[in-house]
């Protein structure tokens, strides 16, 4: 039975999978096949376990105070380079580890254990001596764990500030350390501990026995008086990138990303979304308490996991310091209730409004205090446990999108080859599983014949019956919505079917005898050499003899096509040959009242940040050199969008975004996780072409040949890894398809034909904050083929006037929305501060641009509102507040990088 349209989408009974381990930082007995299994006898998955001891600890501590004391600066700071560079004498060896050293050893279970290499190290110190000294300690230990079999690593992030000019002078040496480590551990999962902002406090020597005070004074270079420094809301991330671009992607390298008490920025959150993220570590602090006193989380951090927890490969969740293991190291062995998630109503619900979540001195006391009598029982000995397996039951269902695409999530298809390759019949099976599509087409033909009926239109048969032809055919489905549409709407169609695959012609006919009642005329034939329906008329000779005694011949002649009706798109509208295709066809279309179904189709594009979209494509290097300039289909999953409209800027939604961190939403819906993207058109295509050459004319398709150059205002600096693509068509009328994000909610919701199309660029491009990005982009042809040719350039935009102090050093942060309702959208090429700016061969209808969706944001914000005041700022000069009619800021770009000029030309169409 066919799909109604307003059928509602079954119910999802999919469950994620939530992999959660304990750590305890200062975890007093070795992690025993006994202590694993009370782990897991009380549903944790996994638990971690320190590589060295404290023994091992000290005695580095030792080696490095004995060769401290043994130092004299006038023996080594006399002798110098010809550069002048002083040279000293070299760090001592650690000895290798002993049985003393670390609580590790081979077993069956190793493989359930997360390593933690010491956090006391400082790989990026810029005393060379401590940087020295531990990467000595990350070595032996990596060496060790990799020999025990351990298979992931975690190593701690690296501290950023070391004085006001060291600041990131060592991200370099420590991204060199663990490019080593990878290589040390061949077998070894890595991953890199960050916080997800850099701010001031995360690099406070609060650690005992921690290497980083160490550091000797002739490395450090302090300012008299060092100003506060306020939050940088992609530092952490920019040395990540450092990171993993000196081990050049390494699929081994991956992030673990520790959730703060206050989420940052909706824009923060995508950007890490888009990381190689293996795992998420939620400290005790993190969470909140509800009116029963049960540690729940705010209903930012419950949108951000559902969110995370998407991914094609879900993060771990690592449950830090939350208290010790039942059982084993509170010593009280009494069988208690294990995590299963099914807590009480009372037990799950939200924190009230205002609830704080405590400081990590308070969890830290609380957990104290709650297993130091051990004659207390507890109604549940693992509560934040119990609440994470109760949001893991409780996830909400998955949309139709992320059903149908399951395990598709940044896959990469090369295109179609429509014209040279024949379709395999599970090809078209997959195309024929969306509804929505063949939904529409059905509203648009059936709105077409009623018009053509209402309006009296003339047909091209002689009995007044509407000739239909679907080209390009394949099992039939479109041609059994035609005749549906025919049958609704009580006009009669004479249809036809037009299929070259000869496979698919085979399966045609037996639709035809068994399905059709043989109302179809079924053709084998290239759309582009069919020479159109025919039609026969039978004529009497014999001039004036009676007419019994005449003779009749029958005449067959070709007529033309009122409805034209494909499905020839492909992810870029235009990547699959359609306009080629349906311009040969085009030949057969009644000239004057002839239609297309669809009737018209536009390209869009946006740059994205897509990490694992790069790593995968440089790895099909080495056998397919074309690789990093080949156009992908591609369900584009883990990516983030570099262009962004703005966030809300009033008062009361930046207060409604700070609520969001503390308090739990009233509405059941979680706070928005996404930002709006800008999507530019590049481009438009319609049918019929009146530029289209006669089929008499000599072949030529320079008409179909296309150019835009397209501008994008980042406001945050990031990663281009290249430009994901979608296309809105018009069916007929005001039935549209999309699969643009902005409009296709609006225009056909759950429609899976298509997955979107990504241009990847060979290197990534990085830039700075308040950057344009101009994409330019060629459709580009020739008597045998179609390819695409595309770069990326950055500019920065800088002030050029003098303006007010407290934001003299930037810019606008936000792009502004793209003007949808005024009819003059396009800016002006030669203007270079207007945004945004788009300049492209020829250019879509102005009726056909979407209007641009309006953000609905309530992202978390609380705790930086007073970090971000320079953002701000420059947020509000981009809407234009608080800077008075005609004070405007000027301003002018600087090119700051360039990628190389793309050509799929060697795996470019086949026409």
């Amino acid at each position: 039975m066919e799909m109604e349209m307003e059928t509602s989408p079954p119910a999802d009974d999919y469950m994620p999978l939530f992999c959660v381990g304990q750590h305890a930082s200062k975890r007093t007995i070795p992690v025993t096949a006994e202590v694993l299994k009370q782990a897991h006898e009380y549903n944790y998955d996994m638990l971690t376990t320190p590589i060295t001891s404290p023994h091992f600890h000290s005695r580095v501590l030792t080696l490095l105070s004995a060769h401290l004391s043994k130092l004299q600066p006038s023996l080594y700071e006399s002798k110098s380079t010809l550069g002048g560079t002083s040279v000293e004498p070299p760090a001592p060896t650690i000895p290798p580890l002993t049985p003393t050293d670390t609580p590790l050893t081979p077993c069956e279970t190793i493989s359930q254990l997360l390593a933690f290499a010491s956090s006391w190290i400082d790989l990026a110190s810029p005393d060379p001596l401590i940087a020295n000294l531990s990467q000595q300690v990350l070595n032996l230990e990596t060496a060790y764990a990799a020999f025990c079999g351990v298979g992931n690593l975690i190593v701690a992030g690296p501290r950023l500030h070391h004085g006001s000019e060291n600041d990131g002078d060592g991200i370099a040496q420590y991204a060199r350390a663990i490019q080593e480590a990878l290589s040390i551990g061949p077998y070894l999962q890595i991953q890199i501990l960050l916080p997800m902002i850099d701010h001031p406090d995360h690099d406070a020597d609060g650690e005992m026995g921690s290497l980083a005070p160490f550091a000797r004074e002739q490395f450090m270079t302090e300012a008299d008086e060092e100003p506060r420094r306020k939050a940088d809301l992609f530092g952490t991330w920019d040395a990540w990138n450092v990171i993993r671009t000196v081990c050049k992607y390494n699929a081994r390298l991956s992030v673990a990303l520790s959730l703060p008490r206050h989420l940052p920025p909706i824009s923060v959150q995508s950007r890490w979304y888009s990381e190689p993220l293996r795992l998420l570590s939620i400290d005790a602090s993190t969470f909140l308490k509800n009116s029963k006193g049960y540690p729940v989380l705010s209903k930012s951090h419950q949108a951000l996991i559902s969110r995370y927890m998407r991914l094609k490969n879900p993060p771990w969740l690592l449950l830090c310091d939350v208290g010790p293991i039942p059982g084993v190291e509170d010593l009280n062995g009494n069988p208690v209730p294990s995590a299963d998630g099914f807590l009480s109503p009372s037990a799950a619900a939200d924190a009230r409004a205002g609830s704080p979540s405590p400081t990590p001195a308070e969890a830290a006391a609380s957990q104290s205090q709650r297993y130091s009598h051990p004659g207390k029982k507890s109604k549940d000995p693992t509560p934040h446990l119990s609440y994470i397996r109760h949001l893991q039951r409780n996830q909400p269902p998955r949309s139709t999108i992320e059903r149908f695409g399951s395990g598709y999530q940044d896959y990469l298809q090369a295109p179609l080859q429509p014209l040279t390759d024949n379709l395999e019949s599970i090809t078209y099976e997959v195309f024929e599983k969306d509804p929505v599509k063949y939904d529409w087409y059905e509203r648009a033909i059936a709105r077409a014949l009623s018009d053509w009926a209402q309006q009296g239109k003339a047909t091209s048969r002689p009995d007044g019956k509407v000739v239909v032809a679907v080209v390009g055919a394949g099992r039939g489905p479109l041609v059994t919505r035609a005749l549906k549409a025919s049958a609704s709407t009580g006009v009669e169609i004479d249809m036809w079917a037009v299929e070259k695959n000869p496979n698919a012609y085979v399966l045609l006919q037996r639709h035809n005898l068994q399905d059709w009642n043989s109302q179809v005329t079924v053709v084998k034939s290239d759309m582009r050499s069919w020479k159109g329906p025919t039609m026969t008329t039978s004529v009497l000779e014999g001039g004036a003899a009676p007419p019994s005694e005449r003779a009749t011949t029958s005449t067959t002649t070709h007529t033309t096509v009122d409805i034209l009706i494909s499905e020839l798109l492909g992810s870029f509208a235009d990547n699959e040959l359609s306009p080629e295709c349906l311009d040969g066809a085009q030949h057969v279309v009644h000239p004057t009242h002839g239609i297309s179904i669809p009737a018209s189709y536009t390209a869009h594009l946006t740059p994205i940040s897509a990490p694992k979209l790069h790593a995968d494509i440089s790895a099909r290097i080495p056998v397919d050199a074309a690789a990093p300039e080949t156009p992908y289909v591609v369900m584009l999953h883990a990516i983030d969008f570099l262009s962004t409209l703005p966030m809300p800027s009033s008062a009361a939604a930046r207060e409604s975004m700070s609520m969001a961190n503390t308090t739990t939403c009233t509405s059941s819906n979680p706070p928005n996780t996404t930002a709006t993207p800008v999507i530019q058109t590049a481009w438009e295509f319609s049918h019929p072409n009146p530029h289209a050459p006669n089929i008499e004319d000599p072949p030529d398709n320079s008409h179909n040949t296309r150019y835009a150059r397209l501008r994008f205002r980042c406001a945050d600096r990031g990663v281009c890894h290249g430009l994901a693509g979608y296309f809105e068509t018009v069916l007929y009328d005001d039935v549209e398809l999309s699969t643009n994000p902005n409009t296709m909610a609006s225009k056909s919701r759950d429609m899976i034909s298509w997955f979107p199309i990504f241009f990847p660029l060979k290197t990534p491009l990085a830039f700075p904050d308040n950057t344009d990005l101009d994409i330019t982009i060629w459709r580009m042809t020739d008597e045998r083929k179609v390819w695409y040719e595309w770069l990326v350039e950055a500019f920065a935009v800088l002030p050029t006037s003098n303006i007010n102090n407290a934001t003299s050093t930037s810019i606008s942060a936000q792009p502004r929305a793209p003007p949808s309702s005024s009819p003059d959208s396009s800016s002006d090429p030669s203007n270079d501060t207007d945004y945004p700016h788009r300049h492209s061969q020829h250019p879509p209808r102005k009726d056909s641009r979407p209007a641009a969706n309006q953000p609905n944001v309530s992202s978390p914000t609380l705790g930086y509102a007073a970090l971000r005041g320079d953002r701000k700022n420059r947020e509000s000069r981009g809407r234009g507040e608080g800077t008075g009619a005609g004070a405007a800021e000027r301003t002018k770009r600087v090119r700051v990088g360039m990628s190389e000029l793309h050509s799929s030309r060697k795996n470019g169409c086949l026409m």
